[in-house]
């Protein structure tokens, strides 16, 4: 069978769509600028959103990434929330469908706490992250910072090369 065996009968019946210039263009940029346009979406100073973002994407957890932008970690969520990284919220799927009720006024606050079992500021972040969307113009600003930039298991080689043999040593 020939190539063109295979490719008989196959045909386009879509057009393609432009999609425009791409946002991550891979120029130096500063973030804290491209935040800066859009600040008063922040819940922090460009500055600082800038500090959580980069110290977030090299893989620190919020919190610390909060304490290195001086900010609260709440805010840090926040921040990152808006900017576009998802799988901030505490709960699982069970109580962000219950926080989402509670939001629609199907239940009272005090039972959809106690549904959830979430303590007040682990239900105020899944709340804020239920009611507020990422903001478009902050998740292109941030889109660069929040893409990995390397693959991870490449970095890690890198990192370890020194503490690895070579597998040439044990033939």
């Amino acid at each position: 069978m020939a190539l063109s065996d295979i490719a008989a009968g196959i045909e386009v019946t879509t057009a393609q769509r432009d999609r425009g210039v791409p946002t991550v263009d891979g120029t130096d940029t500063d973030l804290e600028d491209r935040l800066a346009a859009h600040a008063e979406r922040l819940p922090c100073s460009p500055s600082a959103a800038a500090t959580v973002l980069e110290t977030y994407t090299r893989g620190v957890r919020v919190g610390a990434a909060a304490r290195r932008a001086d900010v609260a970690p709440m805010t840090a969520a926040k921040t990152l929330h808006l900017c576009g990284e998802s799988g901030l919220s505490p709960l699982g799927p069970t109580a962000r469908r219950i926080v989402r009720d509670w939001l629609a006024g199907e239940l009272s606050r005090a039972d959809a706490v106690a549904l959830t079992g979430a303590d007040a500021t682990e239900f105020a972040l899944a709340a804020y992250l239920e009611s507020h969307d990422p903001v478009p113009t902050l998740v292109e600003a941030a889109e660069a910072a929040l893409t990995p930039q390397r693959n991870a298991s490449v970095t890690k080689r890198e990192t370890l090369a020194e503490t690895m043999t070579d597998a040439a040593d044990f033939v």
